[in-house]
């Protein structure tokens, strides 16, 4: 009896002890091992079933005389039927379907009706030139957040359906580069630069209720409330403060200052 360099048993007609049981089950089967006649196997037999049924499917080997247990690689069990593939197929139709579906309505931006896009750190002019097209499209948007967004002019916006706009901490310096808001009934603008009132009377057709202007250098104006109140009839809060009574008083204007002439001899 020799032994190759493996270590296995390479005599004819002997087998490896650990698969003693298996030689004798085959014996019995009448299935003939084979035997590896490579020229770098060294004539190692192996415990694999004949090669006659190299071509055989495996979910066919159970019509043969050759049990699992002789088999040393797992046995693949029998497919499946030709309806539950068909359900299979339907299955992942529907859920290519439904994330095909989430994907538009993700790019869907025509029909959201509240949207927060606030906090987008816009520091590049791609990206406000993007940003901008994207509000462009929000045609039925009615409720919109765009806090800190560094935003300088929104004139090109037309929000037809929008009540509520929150532009607060925004770098807007002029009313004038306020979006259109022809449906707008509360807008809020804190904390930007604004630092006149021209362009108020835009709003004066709106159903505008509530308007945010603090920390902005307009607060600063002389009858800062009378003239927002004048040029907006139907507004009734303003900086959080309902209308008084006061904020209805004529406009007093102020008084031009007293030219002063020095003369230098």
């Amino acid at each position: 009896m020799s032994e190759s360099s493996s270590g296995v048993n390479t005599l004819s007609g002997s087998f490896p002890k650990s698969h003693s049981s298996q030689c004798s089950d085959l014996r019995v089967t009448r299935t003939p091992l084979s035997v590896d006649h490579s020229p770098d196997s060294g004539l190692v037999s192996t415990p694999l079933p004949s090669s006659r049924f190299r071509f055989v499917s495996w979910h066919r080997l159970e019509q043969c005389d050759v049990t699992g247990d002789q088999l040393t690689c797992p046995r693949v069990r029998e497919g499946p039927s030709e309806e539950e593939r068909s359900l299979e197929r339907r299955r992942r139709i529907r859920e290519e379907e439904g994330q095909k579906w989430e994907e538009r309505l993700q790019e869907n931006w025509e029909n959201c009706l509240e949207l927060n896009l606030s906090y987008q750190d816009l520091g590049d002019a791609f990206q406000q030139e993007n940003f901008l097209r994207i509000l462009r499209r929000l045609i039925r948007v009615e409720k919109l957040q765009l806090i800190d967004n560094s935003l300088t002019n929104l004139s090109s916006v037309c929000l037809p359906r929008c009540r509520m706009l929150n532009l607060h901490r925004n770098h807007l310096v002029c009313l004038r580069q306020l979006p259109k808001l022809p449906a707008v009934e509360h807008l809020c603008l804190s904390e930007n630069a604004i630092g006149s009132l021209g362009g108020l009377g835009a709003l004066g057709n709106s159903p505008l209720r509530s308007l945010n202007l603090a920390r902005n250098p307009v607060t600063f104006t002389h009858d800062y409330r009378a003239r927002v109140f004048s040029c907006l009839p139907k507004l009734e809060v303003l900086d959080g403060i309902p209308k008084l009574p006061e904020d209805s008083l004529p406009i007093r204007f102020p008084l031009p200052e007293t030219t002063r002439m020095c003369n230098i001899l």
